[in-house]
């Protein structure tokens, strides 16, 4: 049997139990074209919380009563696919349930003697893309200059501050608590780390960055990229990757004040999506591969364990309980 978990609400805030269903179906066979996999380990992102909402953005929202839509990686169980055989390793939005049929559409094949499957969840996956071309597409970092990233203990930022390091630059990370900031330090290199929960961030971020910001990789949104707006170097380029900070209160964000430094500065703020730069995924995990096999970026994931407890792994990210990329391991048969 297959057992999934559905949307069952739009949440208000912060998604609750109530507003998830869980089912069991018959595993599906593949009809002409497809093939089916079990999926072993689902990600957990925080842009699944704006999935849940019925409002515009880049991508259709869940439907009430859908399997809930995740990335994740499996293996090919059957096949009537010619570009998919059985005991194929794959990555691709395979949703939240323990087998899914799928047309080919947006699925790769994974090289497991690369890495094991789940880095393509991470540092080799759509969270590598990511940090890879937010910082070198949209942010344009040079050598020696000031980057900034927030989330930097997450999986996307912990990623950026690493790629930045590996190019020449000074890396500041914002974080949560004591231990992710020595993480960061420590571990990975950042060469500082602002602990927000400690306060006064302007203070700490004039200490370290004195000169200003040249990058800033913006995970959070909200106060942290106001106030990283009010210390910016002259040309600066912000690359807006995320806004968690606001994503269980979409209808009141919060003003920004400080915009008029972009002015001042002569900077940019540039969104992006990573889903632009898919005709040179290629070459991306290329060079993330090697730098990984090189141990110059390292990457550290959370695993829960159970596919019941997807709800509350997604909680976890706005409770900043995760290190690194969080995932699911599916209890699959």
């Amino acid at each position: 049997m297959n057992h999934q978990v559905r949307l069952a609400a739009r949440p208000s805030g912060l998604p609750r139990p109530t507003d998830w269903s869980f089912a069991t179906e018959a595993v599906p066979d593949p009809g002409p074209g497809q093939f089916v996999v079990a999926v072993s380990h689902l990600s957990i992102d925080p842009a699944m919380r704006g999935w849940m909402d019925a409002r515009p953005s880049y991508i259709p929202p869940v439907e009430i009563g859908a399997v809930m839509r995740a990335g994740g990686v499996g293996r090919v169980t059957a096949s009537e696919h010619p570009g998919f055989a059985v005991g194929d390793e794959v990555v691709g939005v395979f949703g939240v349930q323990e087998y899914a049929v799928s047309g080919g559409q947006g699925v790769m094949k994974i090289d497991t003697s690369l890495a094991p499957p789940v880095t393509y969840l991470g540092a080799l996956g759509m969270t590598g893309f990511t940090a890879y071309f937010g910082l070198l597409d949209t942010g344009k970092l040079k050598p020696g200059e000031t980057v900034v990233v927030s989330g930097a203990a997450g999986a996307v930022g912990s990623v950026a501050g690493q790629i930045a390091k590996i190019k020449g630059c000074r890396v500041i990370g914002i974080a949560g608590g004591p231990q992710k900031c020595r993480w960061l330090t420590e571990e990975l290199g950042f060469d500082a780390a602002i602990d927000y929960r400690a306060g006064n961030v302007r203070k700490a971020l004039r200490e370290h960055a004195p000169r200003g910001v040249d990058v800033y990789f913006d995970n959070v949104g909200g106060e942290i990229l106001d106030t990283v707006l009010a210390n910016l170097a002259v040309g600066a380029r912000i690359a807006l990757c995320g806004a968690i900070s606001g994503y269980n209160d979409m209808r009141h964000p919060l003003g920004l004040r400080n915009t008029t430094n972009l002015i001042v500065k002569c900077g940019t703020m540039r969104g992006f999506l990573v889903m632009q730069f898919a005709a040179r995924f290629g070459a991306a995990i290329a060079e993330l591969a090697a730098w990984a096999a090189a141990g110059t970026i390292k990457s550290e994931i959370d695993v829960v364990e159970g596919l019941e407890n997807a709800p509350a792994a997604l909680r976890r990210l706005f409770a900043g309980e995760n290190l690194g990329k969080q995932l699911v391991k599916v209890a699959a048969p």
